[in-house]
C-alpha cells in the first residue's frame, strides 16, 4: 500500500509538472502576440474621426464616389458627404486615395494569433474559421471585447461527420440524438455557424438541419457524398464549399461542361445558396508539384509551424509520390484547376453569389496573402473588377444575417475599411498592400501592418499549436 501511494503521489507530481510546463508554455507563446493589443487607455478618438478627401468605392453599386468626405463615429459610418462639418474631431487627410470595403475570407483555417495580424496586412479585415476548436470562441471573444487587433472572427463549430472515421479531426455522430445535441451546444457555446462535413448520412444530415432550423444557426457544407449533391442545396444551408467537390461528386471527375450545366442550373434555382471555390489551394497541389522545394521556400516561413511540419509536408509527399509514380497526374491536375475556372464562369452567369475564400492555413495556403491570388483566379475566370471585388465584400456580406454589418461603405455599417493608392476597379493588384486598415473604425498604417507580417514570420510555436489541439480533442471528442 505505500509502494503504491508513493506511485500515485509521483504520477501526480509528473502530472502537476507537465500541466505547469503546458501552462507556461501557452502563456509564452500569448506573450508573443502581445503586439496585437489594443491600448484601453487611448481616447476614444481613435475609432471617431472625419476622413476627407477620398474617392469612395461603396461596392453597393459600381461606381466611385469622388472626393468624398466620411465621418466614423466610435467605429461605425456616420455620415458620407460632399462636405461634413463636425465640432472638436480628428480630421485624417485620404489624400484622393481609395476607400473600399475591408475583405472578407470566408474559408480559413486559423491556427494561431499571428496569422490574425497576416490577415489585416493583406487587407482582410473579417474572416470565417471553418474547423472551429475552443481557442477559437477565445480569440472571438477577446476580439468581439475589442482586446486585440484582428478582423472580425466567425467560426463554426467543430466539424460534423458521420459514423465512418476519416480523422481525429471530425466529430463523428452516432445517433440523431447526438447530432441534434451538438448543435445546441456548439450555439450556446458561442460558435457562429454549425459545418457539415464528408461522410455525413442523410438521416443524422437531417437531424443536424433540423435542430439548426430550431436554434437559429446557418449551416456551411463541405459536401457529403453520402446524399445527394443537391441535398445540400437546403435553405438552411447557406454557403457550399469547393469547386473540386463539384467535380469529385456529381461530376465523378468527368471535366465535361455539358453533364456540368444541370448542377449549375439546380444550384441556380436554389435562390439561397451561395458557392466559395477556394480554388486557390486545390491550384496549390500543382504548385507543390511544380516546386520540389517548396515546402524551404521563404513565403512557407509564414504557415503555422505545426501545420508546416506536419500538414504541408504529409501534402507535398502525397502529391510528390503521385507524380513519380505516374508523370500525367501533373497534366490532370492542371486540368482539373482549369476546369474550375470554367466553374466559375458558369456559377456566375447563372447569378450564382460567388463567395471568396481560400482555405488558408492547411497545406501550402498561406494565410491573408492567399486571397489575393484567389481573386486573380476569379478575374481569370472572366469577372470584372467590381464583380471580383463583391465576392470579397457583398456577397460574403449577404450570406449570414450576423455578417450583414459588413461589405459595404454606407451610412451604419461597421467601418472596416482599406485605404489603397489607386482604383481597385482598374488595378486589383492594389489591394494588396493598403496604405491604412481600418478595424472597426480604429486605424491602422502600413508600417504597423508590415510589423503584423514580420513579426508572423517564422514564429517558434510547434509545441503551444499542438497544446490547444489536444485541448480540442479532449473536448469536443
Amino acid at each position: 500500500m505505500k509502494i503504491l501511494k508513493r506511485i500515485l503521489k509521483i504520477v501526480f507530481a509528473l502530472i502537476s509538472l507537465l500541466f505547469l510546463i503546458a501552462i507556461c508554455i501557452l502563456w509564452s507563446d500569448s506573450s508573443n502576440t502581445k503586439y496585437l493589443q489594443i491600448n484601453k487607455n487611448e481616447s476614444v478618438s481613435n475609432n471617431s474621426y472625419l476622413i476627407k478627401n477620398v474617392n469612395i468605392i461603396p461596392m453597393n453599386q459600381d461606381t466611385v464616389l469622388v472626393d468624398k468626405m466620411v465621418f466614423i463615429k466610435e467605429g461605425f459610418i456616420e455620415k458620407i458627404a460632399d462636405t461634413i462639418e463636425v465640432n472638436g474631431i480628428q480630421v485624417f487627410d485620404g489624400e484622393q486615395k481609395y476607400l473600399t470595403p475591408g475583405l472578407i475570407d470566408m474559408h480559413v483555417h486559423v491556427w494561431d494569433r499571428y496569422e490574425l495580424g497576416l490577415y489585416l496586412s493583406n487587407g482582410v479585415t473579417a474572416v470565417r474559421n471553418l474547423w472551429g476548436m475552443p481557442m477559437h470562441l477565445r480569440i472571438k471573444e477577446d476580439i468581439n471585447e475589442e482586446n486585440i487587433f484582428a478582423p472580425l472572427f466567425f467560426t463554426t463549430g467543430p466539424k460534423l461527420t458521420g459514423l465512418e472515421f476519416i480523422g481525429d479531426d471530425n466529430v463523428n455522430l452516432n445517433n440523431l440524438t447526438e447530432a441534434k445535441e451538438k448543435v445546441i451546444s456548439y450555439k450556446n457555446r458561442g460558435y457562429d455557424f454549425i459545418k457539415t462535413y464528408y461522410g455525413l448520412e442523410k438521416k443524422v444530415f437531417n437531424a443536424v438541419i433540423e435542430q439548426s432550423k430550431k436554434s437559429e444557426i446557418d449551416i456551411v457544407a463541405h459536401p457529403s457524398q453520402k446524399v445527394p449533391f443537391s441535398y445540400h442545396l437546403n435553405p438552411q444551408i447557406k454557403s457550399i464549399e469547393h469547386a473540386e467537390e463539384i467535380v469529385q461528386q456529381p461530376l465523378h471527375f468527368d471535366l465535361d461542361s455539358i453533364k456540368l450545366k444541370p448542377i449549375i442550373d439546380s444550384i441556380s434555382q436554389s435562390k439561397h445558396t451561395s458557392y466559395c471555390p477556394t480554388i486557390t489551394v486545390f491550384n496549390n497541389i500543382y504548385q507543390m508539384m511544380m516546386n520540389d522545394s517548396i515546402l524551404d521556400s521563404e513565403s512557407l516561413g509564414y504557415m503555422n509551424t505545426l501545420i508546416k511540419n506536419t500538414d504541408s509536408k504529409k501534402q507535398f509527399e502525397r502529391w510528390f509520390n503521385a507524380k513519380q509514380e505516374d508523370s500525367k497526374t501533373i497534366d490532370r491536375i492542371k486540368k482539373q484547376h482549369d476546369f474550375h475556372i470554367t466553374i466559375i464562369k458558369k456559377l456566375h452567369k447563372a447569378g450564382i453569389p460567388i463567395v471568396c475564400g481560400t482555405d488558408a492555413g492547411i497545406g501550402v495556403t498561406l494565410p491573408g496573402f492567399s486571397i489575393h491570388r484567389e481573386l486573380a483566379f476569379y478575374k481569370e475566370a472572366g469577372l470584372s473588377n467590381y464583380e471580383v471585388l463583391k465576392t470579397a465584400t457583398v456577397n460574403a456580406s449577404q450570406t449570414h444575417s450576423i455578417m450583414n454589418q459588413l461589405g459595404t461603405i454606407e451610412k451604419g455599417k461597421t467601418a472596416n475599411l482599406l485605404l489603397v493608392d489607386e482604383n481597385p476597379l482598374v488595378n486589383l493588384s492594389s489591394l494588396k498592400k493598403p496604405s491604412f486598415v481600418f478595424v472597426k473604425g480604429r486605424k491602422l498604417n502600413r508600417t504597423t501592418l508590415d510589423s503584423f507580417k514580420e513579426k508572423a514570420k517564422n514564429k517558434k510555436n510547434l509545441i503551444a499549436t499542438a497544446l490547444r489541439y489536444l485541448e480540442n480533442l479532449i473536448i469536443e471528442k
